[in-house]
This record gives C-alpha cells, structure tokens and sequence, in this order.
C-alpha cells in the first residue's frame, strides 16, 4: 500500500532532524517522492530486486564490521567514519554497533526502497526479500505465482525507529513529532465507521501511554547503564581498587592464582623487561587491608603532553627515561563518572612517560600513591617510558608511611628484638630484614588450620612469629610495617612480577604472577624505590601448577588477543576495512546495474535469433485484437480478465456481429496460453487466420 504524498520526505527530514543528518534525510525524501512526478519506470525483475537486496545486506554486513573495528560514534554526517567522543558514546562496542546500523538504517536500504518506486509495478517481489516465498516459488508446479508488496509503510517504521536512536534530549519534540506522523500515516487507514473525535481520542490516548512507557524504560536503562555494566566487567575480571586493596592474610586453605595471560609486553632492541609492574601503591593497614587514604575523587587529570596530538602524557615531566617497553593490558574496571572502561595501568618501577595513548582513551588521571587510571576502551596498547629515579608518587608522608597499627605492634617488637639490629643506616636495615626472611621463611600458598590459636593473636603476627610460610601478600605486609617499625618510611605495593619469555623481546604476564611488595623511601635520591621480600622460589612454585592443558589455553589467549586489538582499534586492520569495503561494494552496484543491462540484450539477442518466447502464449494474435479494441474507446481495466473485459466491450451493438467469433478466439487463445498441451499446429494456423479476419472486418467498422 503507497504512503500519502510527502508522508516519506517528511518521516526522513525528521530522521536527519534527530540523527544531525538532516541534509543528507531531505535529499533520499525528495528523490522518493519524486517518483510521484518523475513517470520514468526500469523494467526491474524479481533478480534484480533480490540482487538489491543482497546488496544492502552486504552494506549492512561492512557498516558493522567496520563500526565495530573502529568503536566510534554514528552521530553527524562527519562522524560516519570518525567521531571525537567516540570512547564516551560506545561502552560496549557490540551494543554500539548495533545501535549505530539501526541509525543508520534509512540510508542503508534507500536503493532498495528508491528501485520499488521507480519500477514499471512500483512493488516488490516478496520472493527477493523471503527465503519462505523463495523456496514456495522454486518448489510450485506449472505456473509460479509471485506475491507483490510495497514496502513504502514499512520503510516509514525504519525511518521512525531510526530516528528514535538519539540521545535522550527533546523528548518532548520527539514525540511530538512522532505523533504528527503516525497520524499522517494512520488516518487514510482509519476505519471510517468511527468519527474523528473518536479516532482522534484513541490516538491521543495511546500516545500518551506510549510516552508514560518510554519514560518508565528510560529509567530502567540509566539504571541499567549505571549498574549492570559495573557488575559484568568486575565479574569477568577482578582488577584492584585504587583506593582499597583487601589480602588474603588470614584465609584458611590454598590461595588460587590464574594462568590466564593478562599482559603482553614487547621491549626495544633487545632490553630485558621491567621486572615490576606497579598498579597501586597503598600507606594505611588494618583489618588485612590496605587503604590509599582517599577516594577516587583524589584522581587529579593529568593533560596530554604539548605537541603530542594527545597521544603522550607526562607522568614525572622533565624525567631522564633511558628504557622503553610496549605494553597491551584488558581495561576490566567501570567508571561510573564517564559510563566507560576504567582501571589502573601496569606501569614498569619508574616510568615518567605514556606514548602512543590511542586517541579513544578519554581520561588519564593519577592519585598521590601512584596509581594511574585510565579511561575509554576495554583494551590498551601503549609504551611506556621509564629510568631509575624520581617516581610519580607523593613524597613521605610520616603520618602516613611510619604508621604501624596498634594490633600489631607487639608481634614487631618481638621481631625487632630477634633482629638485634645495632646499625641506623637504612641500607644495612633492609639488608639484614631482607636476609631475616630468606632464611627463616618460606614461601606457600597454603595456610592451614591454626589448632592452638592465641587469643588476640592477628594473622601476621601467626606468620611472623609461628607459620614463618605464607604468599608475597604477607611478606609485603610484613616488611612494609616492620621496617615501619624500624624507622623507615614505606609503602605497599601491588601489580605483577615479570619474568616469562613468549619470542624475540616479547613477554607475558599471567594471572598468577599477580605480587604484593614494598616501597622503601631512599633519602639519598629522593625516590621510591622496590623493595621485595618474598623468596625467589615463588615463582618457581608457582609455574609448577600450571594445567597441562596450558599451551592450548595460550593459544586462546592469543587469539583474544588478536580479537581485542581488532574490536577496540589497536590494529592497524581498522585503517584498510574503509578503503576494502568501498571498491568492493561499488563492483557489486556496478554488476547489478550493467550486468542487468548486458545479460537482458543477451536474451533478447538470443530470442531474436532462435525465435524462442520467453513464456508461452506470449505470441498469441488475440493481444492485437486487445489493441484494436482498446484504441475504439474500450480498454481493458487494470486487474480486468480477459473474458470480462470481451463481454464489457461486446455490450456494444457495433460489435454485436463479432460476439460468437471473438468467443472462439478467446476459447483458442486461452488454450495456447494456459493449456499444457497448448495448440496443435492446425489449431495453432486457424487462430492466427481467424485474428487477422477479425482484424480486417474491425477496420471496416
């Protein structure tokens, strides 16, 4: 069923209106309307649509791939390939290329929609668009029917739905004018044994209704968007909490550490690796955990470094940096404040520089202890800067870094006193607490059951004077407070340790080299420095109880891996999709468009030469009596049979004498067009003879 006039131009200014495509929305409306002026008509075939129609798929099929490789907005016009607030807009790359094509969808099928209104029948053939209608068409015996349907109503629900994808601003212009054109679409539809009052109140009240539930799902998704997001990336991966870090100090049986790989690094010219990756640094104890002393509202900006483009940032500006190392980590946090990916960086012991930050990370920030978040896509592939020296971490704090809780104040005088420490120098007291712990403790993952607990005794102090065995989180703990205890100003660290090769210069972190260790501030140079305690074994221990299945899993993870630089725009695979998509789908416009062309003169040329009819009966003589009838004033109705067509026109009494010989010839031409059998060559002679006898005494009359 055709749409009112203009109904289509103003349902696509309106979607340009709401999608800042509004030049490009009036410009597909007038060439659709148009064809109500424009009487030009193609011949278009059932191929032909189905060969449109494969083409939008395919377009469809490129616009996500490609949206979906670059993770960017679908707003404007300029923002179809690029959009400067592209990490705020797409949290979810799947959610936003869904969103982003069903935009865009008026655009998409514009050809398919613009080839229905300039075709000879100004339908389609539903067997180009329906597999069901397809298979029911190639499985029908004799005669294949075909169906027929404008799409003209449904492109008006495209256009509308489309233009529903905005952001949540002028909702009431939106259903404003959403209401203007449902009413423009519905009222020729209206059921005429109700009145317009009537019609017009029940419209009305079903927009209303349809407003109120538009409003109450909006709710639902903010508070979807705000929370759900949040508890899916912290369910697929625990990163830690900047401002918090809870231990497992204390927990009775095995503590289990992934073998998932989390971090890839690659050094220049052959460098050994950082050793440490520090994520956040921690000065206040209790309860078995570690506080930063604030909160996220502590993370100041830090800007993009002059000249850079935005895609370098200076951590410690001025810093010497004499080593280089790219790393590529998951982004697994959420931040509530930009509705994006959040979570601290792995950084190497020093690093006074980030390069190569991609321009969809939205938000670089830091806090006092020395964590640095970022924000904007869930995979991040950078370098970083780093030397020996000055450390984006505040200086001591002796309210802070000298702390020791109360609880565990006399575990550590025990500890003192076995020490017998006689020196102040700070380099000789780490010495002799680092020594202290590699001969009187081991390293495990297992803690068992205490059957003689003390009252009052805390879970480091059970280690430090009875177990003597725990993971680095209580040898972190440990040395941090006691050397706190010993007058030396310190901090708890936590990130990963680095030690295994996977190629040439290339690295891989797993979950299980996860470690806890400590800062020890050195007054001489003024900096940070890394300080670990926990025996060297534990990272043979720990490899030890890798799956055996490990190797496959790897492979896997690199195949994530690969994944995860395509889909958030790390890989230089992203820049070719655009340049490989367009020539492919204007080869595809042009084999529709002229191998139609070519492939019809070749059936024409072949039917001129073999004499074949392209469907029988085609040939038959009566269509020229069909003329000649209809040039005297009787032509026959659009839909009208061929029978009831000769029994209107014989009403006339000039054609009275004809009635019983145009029967006849009606009777053969029906046999040669429809019978299986069709006409003998006799039959076949006589209705060409009996046509042309008419013919001669119609010019007569």
């Amino acid at each position: 069923m055709k749409t009112p006039p203009f109904l289509l131009l103003a349902v696509l200014v309106f979607w340009g209106w709401q999608s800042d495509l509004l030049i490009l929305g009036a410009l597909m409306g007038v060439a659709l309307e148009s064809s109500r002026f424009i009487k030009t008509r193609w011949d278009l075939s059932t191929d032909d649509f189905r060969r449109l129609w494969n083409f939008c798929v395919l377009l469809a099929g490129a616009l996500a791939l490609y949206v979906f490789s670059t993770n960017e907005g679908g707003g404007g016009f300029g923002t179809l390939v690029h959009g400067s607030a592209a990490g705020r807009t797409a949290t979810l790359s799947g959610l936003h290329t869904a969103s982003t094509l069903a935009r865009w969808m008026p655009m998409m099928f514009f050809l398919f929609i613009a080839a229905q209104n300039f075709s000879e029948r100004e339908t389609i053939p539903l067997s180009a668009i329906s597999l069901i209608f397809r298979r029911r068409q190639q499985n029908a015996v004799g005669i294949k029917p075909e169906w027929y349907v404008n799409i003209a109503y449904p492109y008006f629900i495209v256009c509308l739905f489309s233009a529903s994808i905005h952001a949540n601003e002028g909702a009431h212009t939106f259903f404003g004018g959403e209401g203007v054109l449902l009413a423009w679409a519905l009222w020729p539809l209206r059921a005429r044994r109700f009145n317009f009052a009537i019609w017009i109140s029940t419209f009305l009240l079903a927009l209303a209704l349809a407003y109120a539930g538009s409003r109450g799902i909006g709710q639902l998704a903010q508070l979807a968007q705000n929370y759900n997001a949040q508890w899916m990336t912290r369910w697929l991966s625990s990163r830690p909490d900047p401002t918090q870090a809870m231990t497992a100090i204390g927990q009775i049986g095995e503590l289990q550490m992934s073998s998932a790989i989390v971090i890839r690094m690659e050094t220049k010219n052959g460098a050994p690796p950082p050793s440490y990756l520090r994520e956040a640094s921690y000065h206040s104890y209790r309860s078995q955990t570690w506080f930063a002393g604030g909160s996220h509202n502590e993370f100041l900006d830090i800007p993009a470094a002059a000249n850079s483009g935005g895609t370098a940032y200076d951590l410690v500006p001025g810093k010497t940096n004499t080593a280089d190392v790219s790393i590529a980590c998951y982004i697994n946090g959420w931040s509530s404040e930009l509705s994006v990916p959040e979570s601290l960086l792995p950084l190497p012991s020093g690093s006074g520089r980030l390069e190569n930050i991609p321009s969809s990370v939205v938000a670089v920030k830091q806090n006092l202890t020395g964590g640095v978040l970022a924000a904007g896509p869930g995979f991040l592939i950078f370098d970083a800067r780093y030397g020996a020296g000055a450390t984006l971490d505040s200086p001591p704090n002796t309210n802070w870094d000298l702390t020791v809780p109360t609880n565990e104040i006399p575990a550590l005088e025990q500890i003192v006193a076995e020490l017998k420490i006689s020196s102040t120098n700070p380099a000789q007291v780490e010495l002799a607490v680092a020594q202290f712990f590699a001969n009187k403790f081991t390293y495990s993952t297992w803690q068992r059951p205490d059957k003689t607990p003390h009252p009052n005794e805390t879970p480091l102090a059970r280690f430090l004077l009875r177990t003597r065995s725990g993971h680095c989180e209580y040898f972190a703990t440990a040395t941090v407070l006691l050397l706190r205890e010993l007058g030396i100003r310190t901090r708890y660290a936590v990130g990963y340790y680095a030690h295994e090769a996977d190629g040439e210069n290339q690295y891989v972190v797993r979950g299980r080299d996860a470690h806890a260790w400590c800062l020890v501030w050195n007054d001489t140079t003024k900096a940070w420095e890394d300080f670990d305690t926990t025996p060297g074994s534990w990272v043979a221990t720990e490899s030890q109880r890798a799956h055996a299945w490990q190797s496959i899993k790897d492979f896997f993870s690199w195949l994530h891996f690969q994944f995860s630089k395509f889909r958030w725009g790390q890989s230089h695979l992203r820049r070719y999709i655009l340049w490989a998509v367009i020539p492919m789908m204007g080869f595809l416009l042009y084999q529709i468009v002229f191998r139609r062309g070519r492939k019809r003169q070749a059936q024409k040329s072949n039917n001129k030469n073999s004499g074949a009819i392209p469907w029988p009966g085609l040939d038959s003589e009566f269509y020229q009596l069909e003329t000649k009838i209809a040039a005297r004033g009787l032509p026959r109705q659009s839909g009208e049979a061929l029978s009831d067509w000769l029994a209107r026109a014989l009403a006339e009494n000039t054609l009275a004498d004809l009635r019983a010989p145009l029967a006849e010839l009606l009777r053969l031409h029906y046999r040669h067009r429809f019978d299986p059998n069709g006409l003998n060559a006799e039959e076949r002679k006589s209705l060409a003879q009996k046509v042309n006898t008419v013919l001669k005494t119609l010019a007569e009359k």
